[in-house]
């Protein structure tokens, strides 16, 4: 439901906010007074494109807000999909800047057109004589069908197993195509396999190798290089050892004659420590270098073998190689399963597609017992709505599976006696169309929770006792649902629950249209002036106290 309107700077209009009657509110006004402004600034809130020939002041922007309670319209998860703050009250803004820029925003946080489109599209329903388009869609008429037949249930069954079927069916393709590839590669995959395989690659092999490669191929220098160390550490006269020791006796004598030498000593100590380990770790190294001419021969084949592979495949390292072979195995492993593989990805598609078969002809069922109430109800309405001969016939007509279901509906129409049916884009004129779909929205009132309703003149070109079912329909609609009518027939005013007069300013420099709601006084003046004119009569101004009372 609209709970406010500010529109500021568009067009003719330079301030106006209206606050309309959570029921019926009419809005009349001479002709060029701005009333199709408004629809025209409320379209921006509905996603319509604009451009800066819409500002009223070239070098201000142009702000249109709607302020809507969306309580009962289900729009939570839509909100949550699109990363929206969520409450019962939401505001809708739209802003044309003067370079032309356009920004949209649902609650302060600013998106893209196509999300105020579709959120709009669910608080708002504009109709006018020339928007009657979408009714002759086949969405729009397989909606309308689903509303009044209350076939939710059944839908949302079908529309949860369409979404399994196109699941297992997208992983039943996928599967397909992976096979097909996989059958090109089987051979080639076993080969490379079989190659990696056969090296029995280990976790850091590669590094050890190198560094075994690199002792042996340097293996007599290096014990030669030790054994010198060796012997300078161990000479009996001129040894490193020899002197050490020494000097640890001569660091113990220090210590002992001032306390000050005490920390040298200790020093020293570690030192003599260390390099006896060292000299230890030197004489283990010695004895475990060998030198293996045969041991060298090995590792350099084994190398060689890892890095062709490595060149062959691209990768530098030997767990890279691990992790192809891995990846080919579970390859090779996956074309030995592919029958088995292929057999049950079918089966859950063939169960998936029973699934949706049975829940869409449950859904077309559902859909096709109201075909002859709604037809039935549509051309008594419409009779009422002074189209006596019109008649309606809902046509249903299997198709593949869809996310809608297994069926389309097309509505066939015929206004005139005699006329065969054809469906309602060819058959219908812009009255009739007004008339038709007017029609549908009083029968769906009572199933659904429309969005606010705007009624641009929608009463054109009728008049007496139908102007007058058209406004007490309209009066039913208001009972559960927001209603907005501009009219131009003293009768349809007169029944609003409110009556906002909308009249050009011409005081200031600029002509601006504005908006009032009119008091009771005031709907009396305006009702007649509709009656009789500028200058209405008394009996101008009793008729429209008349249409008031009634």
């Amino acid at each position: 439901m609209l709970i406010s309107l500010s529109i500021q700077n568009y067009a003719l209009i330079d301030h106006l906010l209206m606050k309309p009657s959570c029921g019926l509110s009419m809005i009349t006004g001479e002709t060029g007074a701005g009333k199709s402004i408004m629809l025209g600034a409320v379209g921006l809130l509905l996603g319509n494109r604009a451009d800066t020939k819409v500002l009223l002041f070239d070098n201000k922007k142009c702000i249109v807000e709607g302020v809507f309670e969306i309580g009962a319209y289900g729009l939570k998860e839509f909100f949550e999909q699109e990363d929206l703050d969520y409450d019962t009250t939401c505001i809708i803004r739209r802003e044309i800047s003067p370079s032309g820029k356009s920004r949209s925003f649902i609650n302060d946080t600013p998106v893209l057109l196509e999300t105020l489109k579709y959120l709009g599209s669910k608080l708002m329903d504009v109709h006018s004589q020339h928007d009657t388009l979408q009714l002759g869609t086949g969405s729009y008429q397989l909606n309308l069908i689903d509303a009044f037949a209350q076939s939710q249930s059944e839908l949302k069954t079908y529309k949860s197993d369409f979404k399994a079927f196109k699941k297992n069916q997208k992983a039943f393709e996928e599967l397909k195509q992976k096979a097909q590839e996989l059958q090109k590669e089987a051979d080639f995959n076993q080969f490379q396999l079989e190659e990696l395989s056969a090296l029995s690659l280990k976790q850091g092999e590669q590094s050890e190798l190198e560094s075994n490669q690199e002792v042996l191929e340097n293996a007599e220098e290096i014990k030669l290089k030790i054994n010198e160390m060796l012997l300078l550490f161990e000479d009996e006269q001129f040894g490193i050892s020899q002197g050490m020791n020494q000097v640890q006796q001569n660091m113990g004598v220090l210590a002992r004659l001032a306390h000050k030498f005490e920390p040298l000593k200790e020093r020293f100590q570690s030192l003599n420590i260390e390099l006896k380990d060292l000299s230890e770790s030197l004489r283990s190294e010695e004895s475990e270098v060998e030198v293996d001419f045969d041991r060298l021969d090995e590792i350099r084949e084994r190398l060689s073998k890892i890095y062709q592979l490595q060149k062959k495949h691209g990768v530098s390292t030997i767990e890279e190689l691990i992790a192809l072979e891995s990846e080919l195995a579970d390859k090779v492993f996956q074309f030995q399963n592919l029958d088995e593989t292929l057999t049950f990805a079918k089966d859950q598609l063939k169960k998936a597609e029973e699934s949706l078969i049975k829940s869409g002809n449950a859904l077309s069922k559902k859909r096709s017992s109201c075909f002859s109430a709604f037809q039935k109800q549509m051309e008594n309405l419409l009779a009422e709505l002074g189209m006596e001969n019109a008649k309606l016939k809902v046509e249903q007509n299997p198709s593949s599976p869809t996310a809608s279901g297994l069926d389309e509906i097309e509505l066939l129409f015929s206004a005139n006696k005699g006329a065969s049916l054809q469906p309602l884009k060819k058959v219908a004129s812009g009255g009739e169309f007004s008339r038709l779909l007017f029609a549908i929205k009083y029968l769906m009132a009572d199933k659904m929770a429309l969005p606010t309703l705007i009624f641009d003149e929608i009463d054109s070109g009728i008049s007496g006792e139908v102007a007058l079912q058209m406004v007490r329909m309209m009066k039913e609609i208001s009972k559960n649902h927001q209603v907005i009518c501009i009219t131009h027939l003293p009768q349809v005013a007169g029944q609003g629950d409110v009556h906002y007069f909308v009249y050009k300013d011409n005081s200031s420099q600029k002509t601006v249209s504005k908006i009032k709601e009119l008091d009771a006084s005031e709907r009396v003046m305006e009702l007649a002036k509709m009656i009789g004119g500028a200058n209405p009569t008394n009996s101008a101004i009793e008729s429209a106290k008349e249409l008031l009372k009634r």
